[in-house]
């Protein structure tokens, strides 16, 4: 083999192998049937490299930890701590460095534990491979396989790299991880077209996936990288992790803070010199301020309640990876799910039987367990004769599958079509095993595309000379083969065959022929004289509960596409009977896909709702496509196939039974039970998470907003004294509120109860800043509020105890320390009013979350220390109140109560109004 010849072999761009027959195949390797030589395979090996997939290397530490720092709010954090400690305010900046370094903690862990995708697909090559090498089979490493190898396949085994078929005998490989196929694909040496999908190349078997029946034998064309498995590898290498709205958001918020924090306190500090103030003092002001006006405990608050969120949704069957897609989850838009073993159960089952001569049947019970039964009608469980028994029997007997209970359930060993056909009798009463001990086979001939159905060979037990000749396949094959020629019955098992097919039904046929004489089982006698039994129609049945989930998704404003690599008929099928589409409704496939612009499958994408025949890059750039339109995607998945299409998605969720170890890494979510309707509880949670993060933004804002403005007031209007300008409030006071109140009253929010009608309400604009209209609204206003009642109650207790005869600095302190409580007891019946968006705390229950009182205790208990302990007396320079100070501050932080109050009032009744309308409009959508 030539260098030229090895690199043309070595590239899919150059050469379509399942276009070719295996003989200019093996030419074009520059090898034979019986393998290549020794010498030349380790050549070809030390040319092209092990047959290992490329893995890339994840970020190291040092980058992960950058990641936690490089963040707007980290820096005005670490600004703030670093001039703290200039000006020798070592408390301060150890309590903001803290915030910091546990913020950094927190993220540094979270992504550490995440896995590296890439690193997964190694544990789809096998360790060990049959081939042949010098004329003789052996057992050589997979790793060490070249283009040119021969190797040998047999049921159970994973494929060690894509090969092209020299020989098959009743060849089916599973496929589902690769392509999304339920049922395993048939493997022939065909040739076809060029341009067939991945998912139709019959003379191709890929690294990666299963051989669930027959055996093969097949030349190696692609190790390593350049198979498709090597391909959808490359693919998620390529792909980038988006950032989540609310990292966006965040990083808006900081940077805005930024901006702001620095323009106010530079002309703080000036307004500060020209009212006569030292250089020293005007810095500590603007240093006041910008302390005031950071909200210290946000970050953590966030991370918190993220983590909060992530034991919420596990304990809802949904395990989250990545903080941030808890939030992610809120804010989606279009959830992209597969249908096999997400929307479906992944498991054949049989749904409708019929014999000549009687109505049809319908199959119960769905999965391969044996509870269920043959109805008719919706009558309940009916007795079946004689015969659909013969239908049912004729499954048993020609089939190469088993059924069994292991490891607490039943599993099928063999092909999952013919597992069904197991099944379905088991519901019928009728035992497998006597089934075949009263016939046992003698002879059989394997499915075979070409002859589109499969013959078994059985011996009577009753006689001793008679043999009997069962077959199954597609009806129009199985008809044509029964006697009489143009028979009723004939007729109306085609009719029956096209109406299950039009049901999304694979339709199988059966038919039975006797002899008298011992026979050998071959095309002359299979070619006609045979008996119609009747026909057995299956499908991949969907989840009962993914109908209403998706019906709750759509009432959230949330649309769901079914992308699947199964045939438009089956997805049509599928689609109607979950209520995801209705008939006429467009299906987009592959193909189409394949010749679509950009532009035209951002349109596409958008209008339809259902795309089948999908391959791994086509999902890639549905999910691109919908995210050109700025929708929020959500992508589902259980296969290696997925997993490309899932890290581009804004939420990656994958299924934690039957997903791939690929699809879990580069997912943001994992589903532990594989139940498309725990991604609706999920996406509730994630809306819970995000409306708690808003009341801890509502509640900590005014805050700090109140705070500033309070230095702000001081500076530019209070008087000086001795040189300084009368403060009522130190820096040290001012990280004690933010930080103290931020633990025990914001983190207690994260908790909250869900907001009623959180599924009634469509998707937040992606776009949208945190800071919305609301948010500035009511922080302004709160803000003002505290600022008003603080400095009225400072000025009060100042002049008194200055009129009482206390010196200047005791007056101050005993202010200070009245100013202090006057904002903690307002922030805690504020609190009270931030349980709730829009409602009062008496309608979603007074006590519906008692870490609010636990935090406001814990609050008063730190309160009375930072007023009544000397050596808090000392480190904050604060001073003893009177009950009498106590009543005024608390008489001074109700004045929130009734304010909130009324503008809750107003909002609700602006908001039904936006909410009857949707409603409305939902209603037409869906009647229309």
């Amino acid at each position: 083999m030539s260098d030229t010849t090895t690199k043309q072999a070595a590239s899919k761009t150059s050469f379509a192998w399942h276009a070719e027959p295996a003989e200019m195949v093996l030419e074009v390797l520059d090898s034979s049937a019986s393998g290549l030589s020794s010498e030349e395979a380790a050549r070809r090996l030390n040319e092209l490299g092990p047959n290992i997939l490329p893995r890339q290397k994840g970020p190291g530490p040092l980058k992960l930890l950058w990641r936690q720092i490089n963040d707007p709010l980290i820096y005005v954090l670490i600004g703030a701590a670093v001039i703290a400690l200039l000006m020798g305010k070592i408390t301060d900046a150890a309590v903001v460095l803290g915030v910091v370094v546990l913020n950094m903690i927190v993220g540094f862990i979270q992504e550490y534990k995440a896995g590296r995708a890439i690193e997964a697909l190694v544990n789809l090559v096998p360790n060990m491979a049959v081939c042949f090498r010098d004329g003789e089979q052996l057992e050589v490493p997979a790793q060490d396989l070249v283009p040119g190898d021969v190797i040998s396949l047999q049921p159970g085994d994973r494929v060690p790299a894509d090969a092209r078929l020299l020989h098959s005998n009743g060849l089916f490989s599973d496929e589902a991880s690769l392509t999304g196929e339920s049922v395993p694909a048939e493997k022939t040496g065909e040739v076809v077209d060029i341009s067939t999908s991945l998912g139709d190349r019959t003379g191709v078997v890929f690294g990666g996936t299963v051989i669930t029946s027959g055996v093969a034998s097949a030349v190696v064309v692609e190790t390593a990288g350049r198979t498709e498995l090597g391909r959808i590898s490359r693919m998620l290498g390529e792909t980038s992790e988006l950032e989540t709205p609310l990292t966006r958001q965040m990083a808006v918020v900081g940077t805005k803070l930024t901006v702001v924090i620095s323009v106010v306190a530079v002309l703080l500090m000036l307004v500060g010199l020209l009212r006569g103030e030292t250089i020293v003092d005007a810095l500590l002001a603007a240093i006041t301020l910008a302390v005031a006006a950071i909200p210290e405990g946000l970050p953590a608050i966030i991370t918190i309640a993220l983590a909060i969120g992530v034991q919420r949704m596990a304990r809802r069957r949904a395990i989250i990876r990545k903080l941030p897609a808890v939030e992610t989850l809120g804010s989606t838009t279009v959830i992209c799910t597969d249908k096999t073993g997400t929307l479906t159960r992944g498991e054949m089952t049989v749904r409708a039987v019929w014999a000549p001569g009687t109505p049809l049947f319908h199959v119960e019970g769905s999965g391969y367990a044996p509870e269920g039964y043959l109805t008719q009608n919706g009558k309940g469980a009916v007795e079946v004769g004689s015969d659909v028994r013969g239908v049912l029997a004729a499954g048993v007997l020609c089939n190469d599958s088993s059924l069994g209970f292991r490891e607490g359930q039943w599993k099928i060993t063999g092909d999952p079509t013919e597992g069904a056909l197991l099944v379905v009798a088991a519901k019928a009463k009728l035992d497998s095993e006597d089934i075949r001990r009263a016939a046992p086979r003698v002879d059989a001939i394997p499915f075979e595309s070409r002859r589109q159905y499969m013959a078994t060979l059985h011996a009577d037990t009753d006689t001793s000379s008679r043999m009997v000749v069962y077959m199954k396949g597609a009806p129009e094959v199985v008809v044509k083969r029964c006697v009489p020629p143009g028979a009723p019955e004939h007729k109306e098992a085609l009719e029956q065959a096209a109406k299950m097919a039009e049901q999304g039904l694979r339709v199988l046929a059966f038919a039975r022929k006797t002899f008298d004489s011992e026979v050998v089982l071959d095309d002359e006698h299979l070619d006609g004289g045979f008996t119609l039994l009747g026909l057995q129609g299956m499908s991949d049945p969907p989840r009962q509960e993914s109908i209403e989930a998706i019906r709750r998704c759509r009432r959230a404003g949330i649309e769901v596409k079914m992308i699947t690599g199964d045939h438009r008929v089956t997805a049509q099928a599928i689609g109607r009977e979950i209520g995801l589409s209705n008939p006429g409704d467009p299906v987009v496939t592959g193909d189409e896909i394949e010749e679509m612009t950009d532009e035209e499958l951002a349109v596409a994408a958008t209008r339809a709702r259902i795309f089948a025949r999908v391959a791994p890059e086509h999902k890639l750039r549905l999910v691109r496509a919908l995210q050109s339109q700025n929708e929020i995607v959500a992508m589902t998945g259980d296969g290696v196939n997925d997993a490309p299409a899932l890290k581009q998605s804004n939420i990656g969720v994958a299924m934690g039974i039957a997903g791939t170890s690929v699809s879990k890494e580069a997912a943001d979510m994992v589903l532990a039970d594989d139940n498309f309707a725990s991604i609706a509880a999920a996406v509730e949670e994630g809306r819970r998470v995000y409306d708690n993060l808003v009341k801890s933004l509502a509640f900590v804002l005014p805050t700090n907003i109140g705070e500033a403005l309070i230095i702000l007031i001081a500076v530019a209007f209070f008087p000086v004294v001795g040189g300084s300008i009368l403060m009522p409030m130190l820096p040290v006071q001012i990280l004690w509120i933010n930080l103290v109140a931020a633990v025990t009253l914001a983190l207690p929010l994260a908790f909250e109860s869900m907001e009623p009608g959180v599924m009634r309400r469509r998707p937040r604009d992606p776009g949208s800043s945190i800071l919305n209209r609301f948010v500035m609204t009511r922080t302004l206003g709160v803000a003002i509020l505290m600022t008003a009642g603080a400095i009225i109650l400072f000025f009060h207790e100042f002049s008194i105890l200055l009129d009482q005869g206390n010196s200047r600095e005791v007056a101050l302190a005993h202010a200070q320390t009245a100013a202090v409580t006057t904002v903690i007891l307002f922030q805690i019946f504020y609190l009270l009013q931030c349980r709730s968006l829009r409602d009062s705390m008496f309608k979603i229950g007074l006590f519906s979350n008692p870490s609010v009182y636990v935090g406001i205790v814990l609050l008063i208990l730190l309160q009375l220390a930072f007023v009544y302990v000397p050596f808090m007396n000392t480190l904050f320079s604060s001073a003893p109140l009177t009950p009498e100070a106590w009543l005024k501050a608390t008489l001074a932080g109700m004045i929130v109560l009734p304010v909130i109050s009324l503008e809750k009032w107003l909002r609700r009744r602006h908001s039904d109004r936006v909410h009857a309308v949707a409603v409305d409009t939902f209603a037409r959508r869906e009647l229309g």
